[in-house]
């Protein structure tokens, strides 16, 4: 007897055209992969559909998914996720286009995703775009691999076991200037607890960061990552009055903001999206020697020099000149994470750094960082929700959700 339904898992990278493979899939011709569909009601999975909702909901002031008591823009990436998923399973479609339905989401999420997918992929096709192998679900059956906007069909085993190592050459380049801190100790909670409202965030957080040391801070959504963070990075007026210490100084006994972002290196892929104005790469990665968005004095011939050995390490040479928001993600990620370390920090904290990056650009920014840590006395903070293959560090701190708030638990990795 012939299967109800059958599943694609299609491998995608930063490069791939996945809007016209999504709206071929949606509108199939008699010679297609997936002619199937022809004639079938089917759904989209993705970001720009959340996002398309979410607007409909601002403009007009109405919930637009029921069951739900907040609007989506309130709730976090996994609910949000979750909200939509039901409300697509709802009316019952043919088959459903999932893009990369794992990204953001911590790891409890996810299984719950794929426990609700498995549970409806008996009477629902599925395809899946996915960036990372490791996010395929079990029970697809057909594969294949969008280069750009070609699309093929390819077997199990050429997806699965593909190996992609990544290496730089040369070393780190030399800092232009040291920036010297006479503590051992870089940041200390001590006993630090964090309410909004009634709500509590942080509960009893003790955490000692010092030189030499490689951390991973993982936790599930919402369990206070970005809270913690952002008590580091100055911006968190919930800081104050704490137990904090950032280098060498209690938080809110003088010390600015400035103060601290000079000594500190900061990414998150946030951050991408203020560099809207005309920036070259060289010029981006200039502008992480004097902290600012753009390049507004003229560069020393210390500087470009320095400059030029990180390009020559990224192997970017050859687009210097190319404008920073005309490449990949995968590209830019590599840039911003290395703007971010070319003044060599005492502290290096990369926010989600991967997140939505395919398999192979998120190996080579992972040997990056790895490489930052070896060689470098840049203590390197690592956020993310999932444990990133071949990341490499040496401590681990775990936000580990409980009623009273997320409790933090450091061990050796």
């Amino acid at each position: 007897m012939p299967k109800k339904t059958n599943h694609w898992a299609i491998l995608v990278d930063n490069d791939s055209d996945k809007i016209a493979l999504i709206n071929s899939i949606q509108k199939p011709d008699d010679n297609s992969n997936f002619k199937k569909f022809k004639f079938k009601e089917g759904k989209v999975f993705s970001p720009l559909t959340l996002q398309k909702f979410i607007d409909e909901e601002e403009r007009h002031e109405r919930k637009l998914i029921k069951g739900y008591n907040q609007p989506l823009k309130t709730m976090s990436s996994g609910e949000q996720k979750k909200a939509l998923l039901f409300h697509i399973l709802k009316s019952k479609p043919d088959y459903i286009i999932l893009d990369n339905p794992f990204d953001n989401l911590d790891i409890d999420f996810q299984e719950q995703l794929k426990q609700i997918l498995n549970t409806y992929s008996e009477t629902i096709s599925l395809v899946q775009l996915c960036s990372r192998k490791v996010d395929i679900l079990p029970f697809v059956d057909m594969y294949g691999r969008l280069v750009k906007n070609h699309f093929s069909v390819v077997d199990e085993l050429e997806i699965t076991n593909e190996l992609v190592e990544k290496r730089f050459k040369g070393e780190i380049p030399e800092a232009l200037e040291t920036i010297e801190i006479p503590f051992d100790t870089l940041v200390q909670f001590k006993n630090v607890s964090v309410h909004y409202g009634e709500r509590k965030i942080l509960d009893t957080i003790n955490w000692e960061i010092k030189k030499g040391e490689f951390w991973q801070l993982l936790g599930p959504n919402g369990s206070g990552k970005t809270t913690l963070l952002s008590m580091i990075t100055g911006d968190n007026p919930k800081a104050y009055g704490q137990e904090i210490y950032i280098f060498g100084n209690k938080k809110g006994t003088g010390e600015s903001v400035w103060d601290i972002k000079e000594k500190l290196g900061y990414y998150s892929p946030a951050m991408t999206d203020k560099f809207t104005g005309r920036h070259t790469v060289e010029h981006m990665l200039i502008s992480g020697l004097t902290d600012s968005i753009g390049l507004y004095l003229r560069p020393t011939e210390t500087q470009k020099r320095c400059i030029k050995e990180w390009l020559l390490l990224l192997d970017f040479r050859e687009i210097k000149d190319v404008q920073f928001r005309d490449l990949s993600l995968g590209k830019q990620r590599l840039i911003m994470t290395a703007r971010a370390m070319v003044k060599h920090p005492p502290l290096l904290i990369l926010d989600e750094p991967t997140a939505g990056m395919d398999d192979s650009s998120a190996q080579l920014l992972v040997a990056l960082v790895n490489k930052i840590a070896k060689e470098t006395k840049t203590v390197v903070v690592f956020v993310s929700h999932r444990s990133e293959p071949g990341l490499n560090p040496k401590k681990i701190f775990q936000l580990q959700m409980t009623e009273k708030g997320s409790v933090g638990i450091a061990q050796n990795h």
